[in-house]
């Protein structure tokens, strides 16, 4: 089920100092797919895939995470979208928010036409 706003705030509690209720809570902008919702939502995908590779189109899927240096610069004013942290490695990556970017990087990496 989504709610809207005003019935997440309502449903959602926060944790008080006397208490030991554990507090649960979606991130803003996330939710959950519970059954319901992801069988039709599959079934949806599936068609879609279906009708995709009836024209020649062929799946292929890239990380969710890439290095910073590859996502910056590339979006113009949408960069403000792109979640950026250091991984345990020290490294500076960023969380793509879209296929633009990785997909060039998957064509220069692989040499595809």
């Amino acid at each position: 089920m989504v709610y809207t706003r005003a019935e997440r705030k309502k449903r959602s509690h926060r944790m008080s100092p006397e208490s030991n209720e554990t507090s649960f809570r979606l991130l803003k902008g996330f939710q959950d797919f519970l059954p319901e919702k992801m069988i039709p939502r599959g079934e949806m995908i599936s068609r879609i895939r279906k009708v995709c590779e009836t024209y020649g189109f062929m799946p292929q899927e890239t990380p969710i995470l890439e290095e910073a240096s590859l996502l910056l610069g590339k979006y113009g004013e949408e960069e403000k979208l792109i979640y950026k942290f250091k991984d345990n490695g020290e490294r500076d990556v960023a969380m793509r928010y879209d296929l633009t970017v990785p997909l060039a990087r998957v064509v220069a990496m692989n040499s595809i036409s």
